[in-house]
């Protein structure tokens, strides 16, 4: 029982490509489904993890890996079905940027052996994303969601900026101490 949150991480990188499958189908209820179940396993894998004491240094890398992958995923797909609304592709630019600088900022703390911890700016921004991401994919069902979505996913893409600083901040400051430590 002690792997169930990692094994729920795992199940939600498997259900990205589900979701694409499901976007790119043109089953877009299939694919929110798909979407609001993997947000809830992100839910209760955290809850479970911590509830228990089973927080690993792997599931502290496949759970924030599966959110963003979900995202980007779930980003592109909506990018490219309203190629007609180009803030879209601006957003899922944006995010792509800002993971790239994340993933670079973990191998750099990865060399120093430093695990970065899941803090409050990025739990609030994979929230929004979520709700953003869940009212969009209801306008391919013929909602009329915009512009709530759009002011969500904006909010969203500005919130997860400031969790990259607010991380770079907080969670690099301990790698460098970490390089700067004498070695015992």
């Amino acid at each position: 029982m002690r792997h169930l949150p990692n094994i729920l991480s795992g199940l939600r990188i498997v259900l990205v490509g589900v979701f694409v499958w499901l976007f790119t189908a043109g089953r877009y209820l299939p694919a929110l489904s798909v979407f609001v179940f993997a947000f809830f396993t992100d839910v209760l894998d955290g809850q479970i993890a911590r509830a228990n004491g089973w927080v690993t240094n792997l599931g502290k890398l496949l759970d924030p890996l599966a959110d963003k992958l979900m995202t980007i995923a779930a980003l592109a797909c909506i990018s490219i079905g309203k190629e007609h609304r180009p803030i879209y592709l601006v957003l899922f630019l944006l995010m792509v940027v800002k993971e790239t600088l994340m993933v670079l900022g973990g191998l750099f703390m990865a060399k120093r052996k430093v695990v970065a911890m899941a803090d409050w700016p990025g739990k609030i921004a994979t929230g929004l994303f979520a709700v953003g991401v869940m009212l969009t994919l209801l306008s391919f069902l013929s909602l009329e969601v915009e512009p709530w979505n759009l002011y969500i996913l904006c909010a969203a893409t500005a919130t997860a900026y400031f969790a990259l600083f607010y991380y770079a901040w907080t969670q690099l400051k301990r790698a460098f101490r970490k390089e700067e430590a004498p070695d015992e």
